[in-house]
């Protein structure tokens, strides 16, 4: 015979309806750690167990979920749980009648995900039930009674960890709390730490450090390594073959911690680091650490306690060589030549591009260097910022045109339309308000005046109008100041007048760098290049502020003629001028008719040409390499003659016959003087008489 049931039975009864019956009941599992799922498995087979008890409170057994996507996995808050946030998911679905845990800790060690989830109940009528029985949250008893046990839980989570917290700090100050050491380090198994064993990995360690002291940079120390092709050495943490030496190809950022590791120095440091909250990245719970710059501020620091790489004292003038080595304004204007630093981007590899300056700070470049500095590999690209800053200009000037202003001026008459809808609704709120106050007046001057008791009320409703349409005067004002004002035809001529002195204001002398790279932050987000090849030919994608993107191609100069994408139409160009039996100029002339340009300028002139035609052997060949230079033998040969039978640079012979080792003879032709040597003597290479 089955036992009477209890008051607790028939009290679950009544809450649990046939409405929550027609719903799916969860089940939440969940261990705090994996080391608990592994080792405390009796919890978790009581939380599996769970299900059963769903189905004695009337649920089938295909009504019933098991939510344990979160076995270890911290309750401390749900950004890493995604079977909590499935779980929550669902009861805002209005699918499930009623959520099962062991404990309220299981579901939530944070009060404001634990009132989350009771605000949800309570809305879409869900139960929620664990050891001690069943709660419905839209009960004030109920909900009193959960949200006692949820503060409960989070106390037991902050006693826990602050003893914890406690305990560390204690071993910390004696010294022996080792929760990780740097590359270079090992722990024996009596808990002393000591250096690497491995003999190669403390030669490279300490190669670190004393290539540092000779080039005073940790892109120094990189291009070093890479140089030499010198991999870092590192003991595997974890897996099948912890503890095993792993080599690792250099970085800047690695080199940068080694160098700041004061471990290295023989310190023992504890409270180095701070965990910020607002630098922690979803799905990375050790994400958002930062170092203490200050060694004041550090919790623990005893020298001397540990086995060194180097000295105290070296330790801290790396530090102060690195502190010199920063950019003390990252990322804003600095007032240099260059309009857009800061703002590029590299087309290649969408990396930010850096700028650099040379010629005393008046020329600069835009260089993509990320591989370069950090795994000392070759620079993406590069590219003069005179051609991009001068387009740029350009956008920027077409974009605050006259043109530009009128459509400005027809956006605030769009944005003035808008704005009288707004003020129509806001007068509707006001007639609205003016209406209550009336009638509170009239009820007012309607009641008795010895009926006091009544007439404070309505006095009070009165006030209360009067304060409600202040309140939206208030506001309707602050609304419309925040909205432009219509712009008279005076004022558009005045923007008008300034929008055509904009151009010569850009380039004004009282206008610094400084204020054109602000302006240029004002309308630009950033600013894409992409060069093509060693060609002239680049492009730029300009995405300005409000989302537009437009893209235009720029020239630049290149170094050699040769460079140029269409070098052989050009050269053919000027090979058929030629043969023609134009002059330099008129070659010039048609090649800029054209629209060609040369590597260097922005037009071709009859001395580039000329160049050009002496360079291809196309030229007249100048009179004193002519066959009227009176010559003692035909073993006398001029310089220019020399290096074509020689193949050498005119140059090389000269400095030869400068340094004596070539005898030569100065020779008159008109108004030439020409040095002529023996070229027996050159091809043998013993003659070293004085040149005559």
């Amino acid at each position: 015979m089955n036992a009477e049931p209890s008051c607790l039975d028939f009290a679950l009864t009544e809450k649990i309806q046939s409405g929550h019956h027609d719903r799916q009941a969860i089940v939440y599992v969940r261990q705090s750690t994996v080391r608990q799922v592994e080792h405390n498995r009796e919890s978790t087979r009581l939380q599996y167990a769970l299900a059963d008890r769903a189905c004695r409170l009337g649920w089938r057994r295909d009504q019933i979920t098991v939510i344990d996507d979160d076995l270890g996995r911290s309750g401390a808050s749900t950004l890493d749980r995604p079977g909590f946030q499935r779980l929550v998911a669902e009861v805002g679905l209005g699918h499930v009648g009623m959520v099962i845990g062991i404990e309220v800790s299981r579901l939530a060690r944070s009060c404001r995900d634990w009132h989350q989830l009771l605000e949800m109940c309570a809305l879409f009528d869900t139960l929620i039930g664990d050891a001690d029985g069943v709660y419905d949250p839209s009960t004030y008893n109920d909900r009193l009674l959960l949200g006692l046990k949820g503060t409960m839980s989070e106390a037991e989570l902050h006693i826990l960890k602050s003893r914890m917290h406690e305990g560390r700090k204690a071993k910390a100050r004696r010294g022996e709390l080792i929760l990780g050491l740097p590359r270079g380090y090992v722990l024996k198994p009596s808990g002393e730490v000591a250096l690497d064993p491995d003999e190669e990995v403390q030669r490279i360690i300490r190669l670190v450090f004393a290539v540092f002291e000779r080039r005073r940079s940790i892109s120094g120390v990189l291009r070093y390594l890479v140089d030499h092709d010198i991999a870092l050495p590192d003991r595997i943490r974890s897996g099948p073959e912890k503890g095993d030496v792993c080599w690792n190809r250099p970085n800047n950022a690695t080199i940068g911690d080694m160098l700041r590791h004061p471990t290295y120095a023989g310190a023992y440091v504890y409270g180095r680091s701070h965990s910020d909250g607002r630098l922690r990245l979803p799905g990375k719970p050790h994400s958002g650490r930062r170092i203490i710059g200050d060694r004041q501020k550090w919790m623990v620091l005893h020298q001397n306690a540990l086995p060194a790489y180097i000295d105290w004292k070296t330790y801290e003038q790396n530090q102060d060589q690195m502190a010199k080595n920063r950019t003390r304004y990252p990322g804003v204007p600095r007032g240099g030549a260059a309009l857009l630093s800061g703002l590029v981007s590299c087309g290649v590899c969408g990396r930010k591009m850096v700028t650099g300056y040379n010629d005393d700070g008046r020329e600069a470049r835009y260089s993509c260097s990320w591989e370069a500095t950090t795994y000392g590999g070759r620079h993406c690209q590069s590219i003069s910022a005179r051609p991009v800053d001068a387009r740029v200009s350009a956008l920027v000037l077409e974009a605050v045109s006259p043109s530009a202003i009128d459509v400005s001026l027809q956006v605030a008459e769009d944005i003035e339309l808008e704005r009288q809808q707004i003020h129509d609704g806001w007068k509707q709120r006001l007639e609205r308000a003016d209406y209550e106050v009336a009638l509170a007046r009239r009820r007012y001057e309607a009641v008795d005046p010895d009926n006091r008791l009544v007439a404070r009320t309505l006095e009070k409703d009165w006030e209360t109008a009067l304060a409600k349409r202040q309140t939206f005067v208030d506001d309707h004002q602050r609304t419309l100041s925040k909205q432009p004002e219509r712009l008279t035809e005076e004022e558009k001529e005045v923007i008008r007048h300034l929008a055509e002195d904009v151009p010569s204001l850009w380039t004004a002398e009282s206008t610094s760098a400084l204020d054109r790279q602000t302006i240029a932050r004002i309308m630009l987000d950033r600013v894409v290049i992409q060069v093509f090849g060693e060609t002239e030919r680049a492009e730029i994608k300009c995405h300005w502020a409000g989302g537009i993107i437009t893209t235009h191609p720029i020239i630049r100069t290149v170094r050699r003629f040769e460079q140029l994408e269409h070098h052989d139409e050009i050269l053919a160009r000027i090979t058929a001028l030629r043969d023609q039996g134009a002059t330099a100029q008129q070659i010039a002339d048609n090649l800029n008719a054209q629209g060609w340009s040369p590597a260097k300028k922005s037009r071709f002139d009859a001395l580039i040409v000329q160049k050009l035609l002496v360079r291809k052997g196309l030229g007249k060949k100048r009179p004193i390499w002519s066959g009227h230079i009176p010559r003692r033998n035909d073993d006398e040969v001029t310089l220019q003659e020399l290096s074509e039978k020689l193949g050498i640079h005119r140059q090389t012979a000269y400095g030869w016959l400068r340094r004596g080792k070539l005898r030569g003879r100065i020779v008159e032709v008109g108004t030439q003087r020409i040095w002529l040597v023996s070229l027996s003597q050159a091809s043998t290479g013993t003659c070293t008489g004085e040149s005559s």
